[in-house]
């Protein structure tokens, strides 16, 4: 009897539970199907790492003595969805079952649902059993929480897992959380040592032609793709982090330096997340980097709370919360997303420095996610659907699990509350502080209203004044709102104004900045 043993492009995963049971005359489906593409207008970058992940992938399957049915993306009688390609692999196999890894995405769950309905077998949908805590567990720890914060939830990981425990209930060094510790700024002459890069081998530059001739008009270049395309070039990025980049990481993790795209982050997210890097893996290499002393505990601390923590948490809210969570607009945000999150013509050189090495890396660090692009994006007002769709274009790593929870609910507080307690807003006096881009800006980050003055200044103060009433019980924004109480009404008018025509001008593509100087693309 054959199996049709489906894997997705996120599912690089020699350990995959679709694999697992695999019997002689059983059939391995992968297909790159151009909806998958193109149901965002995904990064250049993004569409060459999963597509030559999955050819590498084929390949050692191959090599194992499995037999593999792949699809490629310019195959003439390639249907282009899911469901078509199971139901055409099935029949042309003589399949009488089908199984799958539970997706990382609600629309493809119901696109593998649909499968049985359209080629009349049964479908076995197995949990994803490489993320450390299940569906059904996150569901029990989430109860009838009104709120869900994700500090508590890592604790249980922690315990569960043991990483970095000196006893069943006794954290490594006596603290959980090391955040506090992990707000340097950079310091000035410090160089970050690059991470490796991978140079696209054959199967790599096959398919970015294939990519520029098939999705000329996405976002992004190809220039500089270096991405791991295999599980063994992802376990030397993860080693070369530890290595040269863990041991600063904790200090330094929430800085952000002109012409320093990745300064010590680990650079492991888009491999973990399309299957090609253990998650436990990768916690376990940190933690011993710690335990041998190469590296401190607050570096390590911060990067196992990004994986055991973070991933772990958004993906259980992704699945607790969804459909409904992608809708949430609690802050009624409704602007359009403007043109300078796609063109980066800017003034701004934050926003410029982000979107630039967004365009040419698909890739930014999480305080630029949120704390830059995020932050200005809550601060102005934009709708969420299309921040979301914004962040699920460009980034190599984003998927709607891990993309929209971040989005909703930590960058824009469209959530209500549900996993912040406040919203992540600042002004520019933040961005000063955490790196060194406001020193060469063409605005004044000192300067709340007034020519020159930095548009991350008067919006805050605008956004803390639209939302005043809606926040006065919050006793987490209880000191923005007594300083804006105790500010000149003329003062908070005057920035209001301005914000307002900030907001208007770039609602025509026209910054006020540039437009005054005359100036071209920054980028």
């Amino acid at each position: 009897m054959t199996t049709l043993r489906l894997v997705l492009g996120d599912q690089c995963s020699e350990g995959l539970s679709a694999l697992e049971g695999l019997a002689a005359g059983d059939v391995v489906l992968m297909a790159e199907v151009r909806a998958e593409c193109t149901y965002v207008r995904h990064h250049k970058q993004k569409i060459v790492l999963v597509l030559s992940a999955m050819r590498h992938f084929s390949e050692l399957l191959r090599a194992r003595g499995i037999s593999v049915d792949y699809v490629k993306l310019d195959d003439p009688a390639n249907s282009h969805t899911l469901a078509g390609e199971v139901a055409r692999a099935a029949k042309a196999h003589g399949a009488r079952r089908i199984v799958c890894t539970h997706p990382g995405e609600l629309r493809v769950l119901e696109d593998m649902q649909g499968c049985g309905a359209a080629t009349g077998l049964p479908v076995e949908i197995r949990d994803d059993t490489r993320f450390l805590c299940s569906l059904d567990r996150f569901r029990a720890w989430a109860g009838e929480k009104k709120q869900l914060r994700m500090e508590y939830f890592y604790r249980e990981m922690r315990r569960a897992t043991g990483l970095l425990m000196e006893a069943p209930d006794e954290p490594a060094g006596g603290q959980w959380n090391y955040d506090a510790e992990n707000r340097a700024a950079l310091p000035a002459g410090l160089v970050p040592p690059k991470p490796r890069r991978f140079a696209p081998d054959a199967v790599t530059r096959e398919v970015m032609a294939l990519v520029e001739r098939e999705f000329p008009d996405h976002f992004g270049d190809l220039q500089k793709f270096g991405w791991p395309v295999t599980a063994a070039q992802a376990t030397q990025a993860l080693e070369d982090f530890i290595a040269h980049r863990l041991p600063r990481f904790g200090d330094y993790q929430d800085a952000m330096a002109e012409g320093e795209a990745t300064l010590f982050h680990a650079l492991v997210g888009a491999a973990l997340n399309c299957g090609l890097l253990d998650p436990m893996a990768a916690c376990r290499a940190a933690e011993a980097a710690w335990r041998a002393g190469a590296a401190p505990l607050n570096a390590v601390e911060g990067f196992v709370r990004q994986i055991l923590g973070w991933r772990e948490y958004v993906r259980g809210l992704y699945w607790l919360k969804m459909p409904g969570y992608r809708d949430t607009n609690a802050l009624e945000a409704h602007r359009k997303l403007p043109w300078l999150y796609w063109s980066g013509e800017t003034a701004m050189a934050c926003m410029a420095a982000a979107i630039g090495q967004t365009r040419d890396l698909a890739y930014a660090h999480h305080i630029q996610r949120l704390m830059v692009t995020g932050n200005f994006a809550l601060l102005a007002g934009i709708a969420p659907a299309e921040v979301n769709d914004w962040y699920m274009v460009v980034y190599a790593d984003a998927y709607e699990w891990v993309e929209l929870p971040n989005v909703q609910g930590m960058a824009l507080h469209a959530d209500g509350g549900v996993m912040a307690s406040k919203p992540y807003a600042a002004s520019g006096a933040y961005i000063n502080r955490m790196s060194n881009h406001c020193r060469g800006c063409a605005y004044d980050v000192k300067r709340p209203t007034g020519p020159g003055a930095c548009p991350f200044n008067f919006l805050y103060w605008d956004f803390v004044a639209r939302h005043a009433a809606r926040f006065a019980k919050n006793p987490r924004m209880a000191m923005p709102l007594r300083t804006l109480a105790r500010m000149d009404a003329k003062k908070v008018a005057a920035m209001r104004a301005e914000a307002k025509g900030f907001l208007d001008a770039l609602a025509e593509d026209a910054e006020p900045m540039l437009r005054a100087r005359g100036q071209q693309k920054l980028l």
